[in-house]
């Protein structure tokens, strides 16, 4: 015979006791059918094939935390001692950008919503070709603050802050070419429309080219683009011996929607207007 459990009551409510501070989180899956359907791609239709409808996509707190996104919660005790604290040694108030009060452009307008992206964000994926001994000859993404200018003057040119020190700058020694990938996911508003990074909608762009150094005569706005948008970098010890680059565009891969993607011409998407 298999032995009996018993559970006393004293026992079953510190186990209820100990789970009060949980909170049971739903996983997120995409609905299937097992009917065969014809994808329609048209644009009254494809958003629909990409929504959830099963309500899940809710965000879940602790048990006894009322905080909603976007609120700050004080930590308890002297505020004074934290400010000391060496974690906020290089802490410093960045400035949302803010480009277009409407938000980005309709995604028919493929260079303007390139040059959206590159203006609005503040840091990209940065692939090269690597020379290390391991992965020498494979691809190596890392990640790198840029800057296609201060907020209110957009250039389309990605500018970099960059150390010897980096193993991406070891790599770009022997060859220069790379490319940046951004995704509309780092601004508020693919989380605001509920978009998976991965969603078409969710716009990202891909800027290949070559990784120069800033010639003496444009050292001056490379300084004003970067320390503007991240001026913590001003402060950064100068015996990393840090040094401006820019990427030198060869291609502008961009998708923005459902159904395919668009190569944008360089003439186009310099003289289209992010905001």
């Amino acid at each position: 015979m298999r032995p009996t459990f018993y559970l006393t009551l004293p026992v079953l409510a510190n186990i209820l006791t100990a789970c009060a501070a949980y909170t049971l989180r739903s996983s997120v899956s995409w609905a299937v059918s097992s009917n065969h359907v014809e994808a329609d791609l048209s644009e009254e239709v494809a958003p629909s094939l990409l929504v959830d409808g099963g309500g899940l996509w809710k965000q879940a707190y602790p048990a006894g935390i009322d905080e909603t996104p976007g609120e700050k919660v004080e930590p308890e005790g002297d505020s004074s001692a934290a400010a000391k604290s060496p974690a906020r040694l290089f802490s410093y108030r960045t400035e949302t950008v803010q480009v277009g009060r409407g938000g980005p452009p309709p995604h028919q307008e493929t260079a303007r919503t390139a040059r959206y992206i590159a203006h609005s964000s503040d840091w990209g994926s940065l692939a090269t070709i690597s020379s290390q001994d391991k992965i020498k000859g494979l691809p190596f993404g890392n990640i790198f603050s840029i800057s296609d200018g201060p907020l209110d003057n957009s250039t389309g040119v990605i500018y970099f802050y960059m150390t010897p020190m980096d193993n991406t700058v070891t790599d770009l020694k022997i060859n220069p070419y790379a490319s940046i990938t951004f995704s509309e996911a780092e601004s508020d508003f693919c989380r605001q429309m509920i978009y998976e990074a991965e969603d078409p909608r969710c716009a990202r762009l891909t800027l290949t080219g070559k990784m120069v150094e800033v010639a003496p005569e444009e050292l001056a706005f490379a300084k004003e683009a970067m320390f503007s948008r991240h001026p913590v970098m001003a402060k950064w010890p100068v015996g990393h011996k840090w040094f401006f680059m820019k990427l030198e565009l060869i291609q502008v891969w961009l998708q923005d929607w459902i159904g395919g993607t668009s190569l944008i011409p360089l003439e186009e998407y310099f003289k289209a207007s992010p905001f």
